[in-house]
């Protein structure tokens, strides 16, 4: 069959079908499929739900893992609390010494996949009103869309700061092609103006099929709100507030909870579901996620899978920064340090000689199948307790409903629960609850460059970003606070200025 492709963006439309069980033979049986092209595609409901499919995709490629490490890894080694036993893993290793480079491979993929899935929701939303289909449905595809951009672009302006503001499909002929890179208010400026729409836009509360959901809509629009209020942007009071109420529409709904269990954080039986409220999605034969290996020791043989690169685990301070009594730092809670080899399942488990993360762990896949069903957690109820917590106190000190945000949390791990804080000692104390409880799953270094603060793990106090020492050695700079823009995309685009110290 012929097919005419006049536009780059075209060929990312069925990138991501698999996601969602739904193949693109169904989408593309056209009444003249020898010329498919933009305008004679976007005509059929299930055209909508295509590209809609697609965007979900991009969020899969920082994920993986393997020999070469993962793109995920790019914010944990950042953070000074993260290891590594795999010595080709360049990437890794120039990150966790802070001699990172643009030429590094993790921001090249954040950044490819990232404006891939704003290509395709720049196409939904601008073909979408014109399909002829249900308009509630109609209403909530685009709604998806909305949060999907939003949330790459979050990413994005986050990661490396002042990047290109795309918000219409880009062909070889636009003037967009080699775009300028927009100020950050501006970026920020379009993702609350997205979220804002797509949480306006009929959506489900929650989702348990891992579809944005409005729980997941306002729970970003919390996180987002929680930034805003910090650097670069500075907004304060007015934002920290913003972000309150967001997070406690989500709190007073009801429809989430913590898991009774730190087990049910990585069951596969429970995505999308109680304490997960967005996530994204793996499906194991099918399209299993790809971390399970990365997050073993190297070569000792505890699992089925035939590749074990020790690629990441915890460092030993951070772990030990924990309170001797928290519940997470208890042996396969939030991390482990002792497992059966894979030939002697009968004999004791054996030491492993570090800290590896469990809260990613797959038993089964590691124990069987070695095709993992986990999915990757974005938003956890978890976070928006703590979002509600540092934001009011900021506003209002620690208020009542403050102290009941953390001390869920803090209950649950089995310590004492806060009282009787003054403002100050009740912000750090929720810093140091995110830290702890939010550990490894791409969200501490974030917290780092909002707050310029950074957690000293031996003194288990917070002190200056600039100038913070990791306890292996390496001391952040003010470059650390962006990473550098891929090399490839400096040179293909020379609107492009590399942020500074690379």
């Amino acid at each position: 069959m012929k097919i005419t492709i006049k536009n780059i963006s075209q060929l990312l439309i069925c990138s991501g079908l698999l996601l969602f069980g739904t193949g693109c033979s169904k989408f593309l049986e056209e009444p003249d499929p020898a010329n498919f092209t933009l305008e004679n595609y976007f005509t059929k409901p299930a055209h909508a739900e295509s590209v809609v499919n697609s965007i979900y995709e991009s969020l899969r490629p920082v994920t993986g893992g393997g020999f070469g490490g993962a793109p995920w890894m790019m914010l944990e080694f950042a953070t000074g609390l993260a290891n590594t036993e795999l010595g080709q893993a360049q990437n890794s290793i120039n990150i966790r010494n802070l001699v990172n480079n643009s030429d590094n491979g993790y921001g090249g993929t954040y950044w490819t996949s990232s404006y891939r899935g704003i290509a395709n929701a720049n196409l939904a939303i601008a073909k979408i009103p014109g399909i002829t289909m249900d308009e509630g449905l109609k209403k909530k595809s685009l709604g998806e869309a909305r949060f999907l951009r939003a949330y790459f672009y979050f990413n994005l302006v986050r990661i490396f700061g002042k990047v290109p503001l795309i918000t219409q499909p880009v062909n070889l002929n636009s003037p967009e092609l080699y775009p300028m890179p927009a100020t950050e208010e501006a970026i920020y400026k379009l993702i609350v103006e997205d979220l804002i729409t797509a949480e306006a836009s009929g959506l489900p509360f929650t989702d348990s099929k891992g579809r944005v959901s409005t729980g997941a809509i306002k729970s970003l629009l919390a996180s987002v709100y929680l930034t805003m209020a910090g650097q670069p942007l500075k907004k304060g009071n007015e934002y920290y507030q913003k972000a309150a109420e967001k997070a406690n529409e989500v709190i007073v709904s009801n429809q989430y909870s913590l898991f009774s269990t730190y087990d049910d954080l990585h069951n596969p039986a429970r995505k999308n579901v109680g304490e997960n409220i967005f996530m994204v999605q793996f499906l194991a034969i099918t399209l299993p996620s790809g971390w399970q290996t990365s997050i073993i020791p190297y070569n000792q043989g505890i699992s089925n899978y035939s590749d074990e690169t020790g690629a990441i685990y915890a460092n030993k301070e951070f772990v030990e920064s924990y309170e001797p009594k928290d519940k997470r730092v208890q042996e396969k809670q939030f991390y482990y340090h002792f497992y059966t080899q894979e030939n002697k399942r009968n004999l004791p488990e054996v030491n492993l000689g570090g800290w590896y993360i469990y809260k990613h762990f797959d038993v089964t896949a590691h124990l069987s199948t070695t095709s993992s069903d986990l999915n990757w957690p974005l938003m956890r109820y978890a976070e928006v307790l703590l979002i509600y917590a540092e934001a009011i106190n900021e506003v209002s000190g620690s208020t009542p409903a403050a102290y009941e945000a953390v001390n869920k949390i803090k209950r649950r791990a089995l310590l004492p629960e806060l009282s009787g804080l003054s403002k100050e000692q009740f912000r750090e104390a929720t810093w140091k609850e995110r830290w702890h409880e939010l550990s490894y799953e791409n969200k501490t270094w974030f917290d780092m460059a909002r707050l310029r603060k950074a957690f000293n793990v031996k003194t288990r106090a917070f002190e200056d970003f600039i100038g913070h020492k990791f306890s292996y050695g390496p001391v952040l700079k003010d470059r650390e606070l962006l990473f550098p823009i891929p090399t490839a995309e400096i040179r293909n685009n020379k609107n492009l200025i590399q942020n500074p110290g690379y």
